[in-house]
């Protein structure tokens, strides 16, 4: 469960809001008689960081993660009673992260010990979402045992995959609470998370510099990748492209139909720490513009970004339309959905 709440935790943190985000925990343990600390999941034994926190959203829990719910998710194959707040709202600009994690094997994940979802069922919801243009992009990650084996059978394009461990290898804890008597986090996951505390929103760092960071003496197994069918190069493909965001504005002249684009930084609030501010979901129009720009509608869209490009590779907050031509923005919404104990899936969506 630390698994899914840790990487929920660092992409909320590093920008995508709940609102992109589904969460599937297939067990409760924050709230299990056995915990020592009701209420409470944390990250490491010194117990110094609560997992399961005031702003939590679990969007599937208990008997509602299921393999049919998640390939559901995944396909946009639902019933039109189910809410927003549990669809993966995504089209052909989204570029999507999925984390998965629990207990494996040979091609296959179990789901609270009734099911099993295997490396075929993967493969094949992942092809019905590009024939159905619901993603751009797809980075898979997995940590159970020969983990690599669960995206070996994929065959649709632009997906990244990593495993933790190889065909034949176990996927170790990190360590065990005496306290509570079992292990809290798998190493894979922890020191994947590790890394990630020194990732910003701003960050330039690749998903080839995330990788190259792997130690399998400390893993204890040999994670291994996959990018046969990701068609840009790992070094120049950032990791925010997948976990992180910024804001942006888009200001519209109203005697010109020609948009302006510029970035600004995130507003975050001191009092929620991993809140964030990127999503489709908040729009404001109809607003007077300064008087430099004239009457204008602006429309600020909180929006997953992965990257602006300047074509001097600076940013230029300006009113002036000449300037703001240059600007080539990259406009990103993330979706994620976690399963905890199953798996995490998370998306990022661009458009050009």
């Amino acid at each position: 469960m630390s698994n899914a709440l840790g990487m929920y935790r660092t992409v909320k943190r590093l920008g995508i809001p709940d609102s992109n985000i589904i969460l599937m925990l297939a067990d409760d343990a924050s709230c299990n008689a056995r915990n020592r600390f009701p209420g409470s999941v944390f990250a490491n034994s010194r117990k110094d960081l609560d997992l399961y926190g005031e702003n939590i959203e679990v969007d599937y829990r208990g008997y509602e993660v299921t393999v049919e719910n998640f390939i559901r998710v995944l396909t946009g194959r639902m019933d039109p009673s189910v809410p927003r707040s549990k669809r993966l709202l995504t089209d052909e600009h989204s570029n999507i992260f999925v984390y998965m994690t629990g207990h494996g094997g040979n091609e296959f994940l179990k789901f609270q010990d009734n099911e099993e979802i295997s490396a075929h069922d993967l493969a094949d919801a992942f092809e019905q979402m590009y024939q159905k243009k619901r993603y751009n992009e797809i980075f898979f990650m997995s940590d159970t045992c020969q983990a690599v084996t669960l995206h070996s059978k994929f065959y649709s394009p632009n997906i990244l995959a990593v495993g933790s461990a190889q065909m034949g290898q176990n996927s170790y804890s990190h360590s065990n609470d005496e306290e509570i008597g079992v292990a809290i986090i798998d190493g894979f996951t922890h020191f994947i998370l590790q890394y990630m505390e020194g990732i910003n929103k701003t960050s330039r760092a690749s998903m080839q510099e995330l990788f190259d960071s792997f130690d399998p003496k400390k893993i204890k197994s040999q994670p291994g990748v996959r990018s046969d069918l990701f068609r840009r190069p790992l070094d120049q493909t950032l990791i925010t492209d997948f976990f992180g965001g910024v804001a942006q504005v888009e200001v519209v002249d109203d005697k010109d139909d020609t948009a302006a684009h510029f970035t600004v930084p995130p507003i975050t609030d001191s009092s929620q720490e991993h809140s964030t501010t990127r999503g489709e979901g908040i729009e404001m129009s109809s607003v007077e513009a300064d008087e430099s720009v004239g009457r204008a509608e602006v429309k600020a869209r909180e929006t997953e970004t992965a990257k602006v490009r300047v074509d001097d590779n600076t940013t230029r907050q300006t009113g002036e339309k000449d300037k703001m031509r240059q600007w080539l923005p990259k406009e990103v919404r993330t979706w994620g959905v976690t399963l905890g104990l199953v798996g995490l899936i998370g998306w990022v969506v661009g458009k050009t």
